[in-house]
């Protein structure tokens, strides 16, 4: 039933994709085989692209609702947390805490290296990427999350009977999902180990609080934040941000920073907010 799902969803997904696709070959006249595909796109206007990106994760939502109410007879809170009902509060907490962290980290970094960053705000296109952002965003992080967070992983251990084995697969499908994204041919396959490795850190993030609310506000603060505080030429989303980031990316602090600082803190602070304990017998769970 779970592949059933997860192809009920790539449908829904590919549905969500015509607008995006229509307009590219009727705006250029050409046929998508001749052309680079993300050439195309960065000639969409930006607020127009962004809606374009982000249409398929609202189709692929309302498909995986569906698959969720008919195919599994549940509801998404079932899927999304031990709890009665899906804390907010806790989804609340984590976004504010990794929103301020970015802005925090952001602000330093202009701060120390202000050449690195170009000046971009523009009131009108920023006031209508608002509520592009504020909407659609948050849908298209918690899709990957009730996805690869809850329904994969609980796919994966009610066919394995381990915890651990589940966690590793849904991780490294989630890094390998953003393989074409621009970010790699910048940096080089070598990026894809953050992406594994933020996908380690939220799958450790819900098993360890037994519930998706969490990693659906940090994923939701890192995707919104940053595309309204700061974007570059060579990332995925295009943004009427505030700010540019004009220099060359580095590789290092990209992973290292991230992986070794920024994501141990956090589960730290977690910890310590909501008393974990017994983290190996969680996370190397058999059943």
């Amino acid at each position: 039933m779970y592949l059933l799902g997860s192809f009920v969803v790539i449908i829904f997904n590919f549905i969500g994709q015509f607008p995006l696709t229509y307009y590219i070959i009727e705006s250029n006249n050409l046929e998508m085989r001749t052309q680079d595909p993300l050439e195309l796109l960065r000639k969409i206007e930006s607020n127009f692209q962004l809606l374009l990106i982000l249409i398929p994760f609202l189709f692929s939502f309302f498909g995986f609702w569906l698959i969720v109410k008919k195919l599994h007879n549940t509801s998404l809170v079932k899927i999304a947390t031990i709890r009665e009902k899906i804390d907010f509060k806790r989804i609340i907490f984590s976004f504010v805490v990794w929103g301020i962290l970015i802005i925090v980290i952001v602000l330093f970094d202009y701060y120390l290296y202000t050449d690195d960053y170009k000046w971009n705000f523009k009131l009108k296109e920023f006031l209508i990427m608002l509520p592009i952002a504020i909407i659609l965003i948050p849908i298209q992080t918690s899709l990957e999350e009730f996805i690869f967070r809850s329904y994969m992983m609980e796919g994966f251990a009610s066919l394995l009977n381990n915890s651990w084995m589940p966690l590793i697969m849904t991780s490294s499908i989630f890094g390998l999902l953003h393989i074409y994204n621009p970010e790699v041919e910048k940096l080089g396959y070598s990026i894809l180990i953050y992406y594994v490795g933020t996908g380690f850190f939220l799958g450790i993030l819900s098993i360890m609080d037994q519930g998706i609310e969490l990693s659906l506000g940090f994923h939701a603060a890192n995707n919104l934040i940053t595309a309204l505080l700061v974007t570059s030429s060579w990332t995925v989303f295009q943004t009427e941000s505030i700010l540019i980031d004009i220099s060359e990316p580095n590789l290092f602090s990209e992973i290292v920073f991230s992986l070794l600082v920024l994501y141990p803190l956090f589960l730290f602070l977690m910890s310590k907010k909501y008393n974990w304990n017994n983290w190996k017998e969680k996370i190397f769970l058999s059943f």
